[in-house]
């Protein structure tokens, strides 16, 4: 079911990609924490070009890589040794700088995870070009969200670093005492995640709104699926990428073509996968030595699943073109999925409801807005005033033109705070006062019904996956436009 209200979707648990993995406790808590917080990385983004080896000899130093998509690709203990950095500008970006010790701190914060992976280290110079670069597309990325008017306000970080601090069963009290005694002030960590949401919220608007799926594609994946579902597989892999710049020439193409054969041919011979993608991919995950993960070969470009494909593990792809650049994939492993066995039918109950919301804000607090919507609920019902007038005049969120209707529910569409107290209302019924993460509401239910939603879950779970697999491609397109699209002054040698 779609969800009618882009308000609600804070607390409308739809269906998402699988969060890949969190790595180990070695770790340190705030790297840990950050992983909590953001989603998994996406396989590729642009880069800036860097000028090309020739072909036949030893390719040069990666263009540096392109930010990932969550700004900060998390954060360790700036190391002790960055406090005798003498600071200056390292590098212009639109109208702001990056400075030496901002670079030095983030160079050790990607060595020490490097190390605790037991990654083998590119040069340390190829390693600081590839950091310069991630620091210019975020910071490019955070000054347009901020130039559309994206903001998060201080209520709603609160809540985001709640979350956190439960999920690590910690109070955030301890949580920040933690961090600080780990060499991370606490201060910094608040503007970390406040440039999460940010950077989520800009790509909601620049990437994810523009994305359509039609039901023929969805057709053809379903008839594919089926087709294919005998020999389902997921796949370990990872990635070199060698970008090509936006509006490149035929000369700069065929450079950056040249570049990735090298690095083909090195691989060929036996060099190690991890350090070549360290040392010389222009892609997110090259600090993580080209590691993409698990993942599902029908939420991959089809050009990558058609490759992997005809690999065993251990083998690389053949050099592959897209419209971002020159790829090289290699299969780590991969392991078969069971079949699952769907049901004849999925009968469900549904729930058509309406709600009021009032968020906590500087100006309207938790008591405040409690008490307001016991005296809108006590109008109601003693039907001095029906939910829809209400809710049109008193609502907080986008359904209020409508009479605060959420449309018809399924089962886990809603947050356990909401749908729980709803799920025990009878039709007509209006709910006492309930709390979730967006504020207070009351809810009634409308009517509810049975219906079988099997076959209609089934094309929900495929346009999911093709909006994935076309959100993939059109958030590395739009990536790589921002970062060309900046103006860039090196000032490190000045």
């Amino acid at each position: 079911m779609d969800n009618p209200l882009p308000e609600m979707s804070a607390f409308l648990n739809m269906r998402t990609t699988r969060l890949s993995p969190r790595r180990p406790h070695q770790l340190k808590l705030a790297a840990v924490l950050l992983c909590a917080f953001a989603a998994g990385d996406v396989l590729a983004q642009a880069a800036p070009a860097a000028p090309a080896a020739a072909p036949a000899a030893k390719p040069a130093a990666a263009a540096p890589a392109t930010a990932s998509t969550k700004p900060g690709t998390g954060f360790l203990p700036p190391a002790s040794s960055n406090a005798h950095v003498i600071d200056s500008v390292y590098v212009i970006v639109n109208d702001e700088v990056i400075t030496k010790r901002d670079v030095e701190q983030r160079v050790a914060e990607i060595i020490q995870r490097l190390k605790a992976q037991g990654a083998q280290m590119p040069a340390e110079e190829d390693l600081r070009r590839q950091v310069v670069e991630a620091m210019i597309t975020e910071r490019a990325q955070l000054q347009m969200a901020k130039e559309m008017g994206v903001r998060v306000d201080d209520t709603t970080l609160d809540r985001a670093i709640g979350r956190i601090a439960e999920n690590q069963k910690m109070s955030v009290q301890d949580m920040r005492n933690a961090m600080e005694k780990e060499g991370l002030p606490f201060s910094k960590f608040r503007e970390q995640i406040r440039n999460e949401i940010m950077m989520q919220r800009l790509i909601e608007h620049e990437v994810d709104s523009k994305i359509q799926v039609t039901d023929a594609e969805i057709d053809t994946y379903m008839a594919a699926e089926k087709a294919a579902a005998a020999d389902k597989v997921e796949v370990d892999i990872a990635q070199i990428l060698v970008r090509i710049p936006e509006n490149a020439s035929p000369e700069q193409i065929a450079a950056r073509k040249a570049r990735a054969d090298e690095v083909a041919r090195q691989l060929r011979t036996g060099a190690d996968f991890a350090k070549m993608a360290a040392t010389y991919s222009d892609s997110p995950d090259a600090l993580k030595g080209g590691a993409v993960g698990w993942r599902d070969p029908d939420r991959l470009p089809p050009i990558f699943a058609s490759e992997l494909h005809k690999l065993k593990p251990g083998q690389v792809t053949p050099v592959i073109r897209t419209n971002v650049g020159f790829h090289i994939i290699k299969l780590v492993n991969e392991r078969k999925l069971e079949s699952e066995q769907k049901p004849d039918q999925a009968v469900v109950q549904q729930t058509h409801a309406r709600h009021i919301l009032l968020k906590i804000t500087p100006t309207q607090t938790e008591d405040e807005a409690r008490k307001k919507l016991e005296d809108i609920r006590q109008k109601i019902v003693s039907k001095q005033a029906t939910f829809e007038d209400m809710a049109r005049q008193f609502s907080q969120d986008g359904s209020a033109s409508k009479g605060g209707d959420l449309g018809w529910l399924f089962p886990g569409d809603a947050m356990p705070e909401f749908e729980n107290p709803m799920n025990a209302l009878k039709p007509g019924d209006v709910s006492e006062v309930i709390k979730t993460p967006l504020g207070l509401h009351i809810v009634q239910v409308v009517e509810r019904k049975s219906e079988d939603v099997s076959k209609e879950k089934e094309r929900s779970a495929a346009r999911q996956v093709l909006t994935d697999r076309k959100r993939q491609e059109a958030l590395e397109d739009w990536s790589r436009q921002v970062r060309d699209r900046a103006y860039v002054e090196f000032r490190e040698d000045k």
